[in-house]
């Protein structure tokens, strides 16, 4: 599966772009990636591409959805490595699901580093070194009998659905700190 590797993207190109048109230059990567793609498997399909993805990912290869989902925020504050890494990566994962036939594989096993290293001449990372404090939301606050706790959006959705959450240390109800 040896093609020519995903050119590097230069830091010129990115340094001031609007939100919007760092958008536009991350789908027209991904779009190379893709063709990229297509001199392995032509019947490929092409990729939406979302910028909604929040919390701690970089990015996603959204089967169900079909397509790509990014951290607009992530990607604002990592330009390069979005560009060089986070994309090839995601559409490294499109291109082995739609190779794959129906087995299952595991999501970052053999045939996606094969993918990463001969077609895009990249070494296959499965994680990203970002910063993301900034990308995930503020946590929620709770208290119990002897501390403060930080839940997630996700359990505090569950809490106010009805789930309870107890600290380990002194078995009491977390309480929600309203602001």
């Amino acid at each position: 599966m040896k093609t020519t590797p995903l050119p590097p993207w230069s830091d010129d190109a990115l340094a001031d772009l609007s939100p919007d048109a760092l958008h536009q230059a991350a789908r027209e990567r991904a779009a190379i990636a893709w063709q990229l793609c297509r001199e392995v498997y032509p019947a490929l399909p092409n990729p939406s591409v979302w910028f909604d993805l929040t919390g701690a990912s970089a990015g996603q290869a959204h089967l169900g959805r079909g397509g790509l989902r990014f951290n607009s925020v992530l990607l604002n504050e990592n330009r390069r490595a979005f560009f060089d890494e986070v994309i090839p990566h995601e559409m490294a994962h499109w291109l082995v699901f739609h190779l794959q036939d129906g087995t299952r594989l595991k999501p970052h096993g053999r045939e996606w580093k094969t993918v990463m290293r001969d077609l895009f001449g990249l070494t296959p990372r499965v994680t990203h070194r970002f910063d993301i404090s900034r990308a995930q939301p503020a946590p929620y606050r709770y208290q119990c009998g002897c501390q403060q706790h930080q839940l997630t959006p996700r359990r505090h959705a569950l809490v106010v659905k009805g789930r309870r959450y107890r600290c380990r240390h002194c078995a009491q109800t977390l309480v929600y700190c309203a602001e």
